[in-house]
C-alpha cells in the first residue's frame, strides 16, 4: 500500500464524521418515526448508491449466487438486527453515550476473534486494552444523571447491537475474496429483504410498535426527523462504505482501521453541537478509557485474520 497523502487523512476524517453523525441523526429520527420504520428505511435507502455504482461499474452483484447464504446471515446479523436495537435504545439515551458504547466494537471483536479465529489470539496488550476499554464502559453506566433504571436497559440494547456489528464482521470474512462493492450490495440486498417481514411481524405482536408502525406509514412527521431518516440511509449506510472502500483499496485495513478512534470524539462532539446534549465528567472517563483500550488492541494486531 502506498504512502498516505494528505486527501488520505481528509477522507479518513470525513469519514469519521460521517459515522459518528448518524447518532445524532437517529435520535432526531426518532422524534416522528418509530425504530421499525427507521431500521427499514435506512437499509432501503443505503442499498441505493452501492447497488447504483455497482451498475455504473458492471460489477457483478452475487446476492443470489452459490454464497448467497453467507450474504444473508450477515446482512441480519450485521445490518438488521443492530439497526433495530440501535433504534431502541437511542430512543431513551442521548446519542453521544450511543457514540461512545458502539465504540466498543474493537474490544468485542477481540475476543470474539480469539475465540473463533485462527490467528488473533489473545495477548496481554490486548488484554490490557479490553479491561481498560470496558472498564470506561462500566464506570459510564455508573453516572446516574445519564443512565438510570429508565434508561438502562436501553443502553445494553445499544452495547449488544454492537456486539451483532462484530459478529457480523467475522462472517465478512468468509466472503473476503470478492469484490467490497458486491460484497456490500449483496448483504444490503439481502437486509432489505429480511426488514419487511421482520417489521411486519414486530409490529403484529408489539402493539405499540404496530401503532408506531402504522402511524409511520402516513406522511405527517417532522420535517427535521425525515431529513434525518433519509440521511442516514444514502450518507452514513450508503456513501460512508464508498469512502471507505476507497480508503481500503489505497491504504489498506490498518489505514481505515483509524477511525475507530475519531468516532467516540466526533460523537460526543456533534451530540453537543446538534442537540445540546449534556457531557458530564464521567461521559469524558468513558471516552478516554474506551479510545485508551481500542489503542491497546490495535497496537497488537497486526496479523491478517483467518475464520476457522
Amino acid at each position: 500500500m502506498k504512502n498516505p497523502k494528505p486527501l488520505d487523512y481528509i477522507l479518513l476524517t470525513v469519514l469519521a464524521l460521517i459515522w459518528s453523525s448518524a447518532f445524532f441523526n437517529i435520535k432526531i429520527a426518532t422524534y416522528s418515526y418509530g425504530p421499525v420504520m427507521i431500521a427499514f428505511l435506512r437499509i432501503f435507502f443505503g442499498a441505493i448508491p452501492v447497488i447504483g455504482l455497482c451498475l455504473y461499474k458492471k460489477i457483478k452483484i452475487e446476492a443470489f449466487s452459490k454464497d448467497w447464504y453467507w450474504f444473508a446471515a450477515i446482512g441480519l446479523i450485521n445490518l438488521v438486527i443492530p439497526f433495530f436495537l440501535i433504534a431502541y435504545g437511542v430512543q431513551k439515551i442521548q446519542s453521544n453515550l450511543a457514540a461512545i458504547l458502539m465504540a466498543t466494537t474493537p474490544l468485542s471483536a477481540t475476543i470474539l476473534a480469539h475465540l473463533f479465529t485462527d490467528s488473533e489470539k489473545i495477548n496481554f496488550t490486548k488484554v490490557l486494552g479490553v479491561l481498560v476499554g470496558f472498564s470506561g464502559i462500566v464506570f459510564l453506566f455508573s453516572d446516574s444523571i445519564l443512565i438510570n433504571d429508565n434508561n438502562f436497559m436501553s443502553a445494553i440494547l445499544i452495547l449488544i447491537g454492537s456486539t451483532f456489528y462484530v459478529i457480523g464482521g467475522l462472517l465478512t470474512l468468509k466472503v473476503s475474496n470478492k469484490a467490497n462493492e458486491n460484497v456490500t450490495s449483496s448483504i444490503l440486498i439481502w437486509a432489505t429483504i429480511f426488514i419487511l417481514p421482520i417489521s411486519l411481524i414486530l409490529s403484529y405482536f408489539n402493539t405499540t410498535e404496530s401503532l408506531m408502525f402504522i402511524q409511520d406509514l402516513h406522511f405527517s412527521h417532522r420535517l427535521d426527523s425525515t431529513i434525518s431518516l433519509i440521511y442516514l440511509g444514502t450518507v452514513p449506510t450508503g456513501i460512508a462504505w464508498l469512502i471507505r472502500f476507497r480508503i481500503l483499496k489505497n491504504n489498506g485495513l490498518v489505514f481505515q482501521a483509524q477511525v475507530a478512534y475519531l468516532i467516540p470524539i466526533f460523537g460526543v462532539i456533534l451530540g453537543y453541537i446538534f442537540l445540546k446534549e449534556l457531557i458530564t465528567p464521567k461521559v469524558l472517563v468513558a471516552l478516554i478509557a474506551v479510545i485508551l483500550g481500542i489503542y491497546f488492541v490495535k497496537k497488537s494486531t497486526k496479523k491478517k485474520i483467518t475464520l476457522v
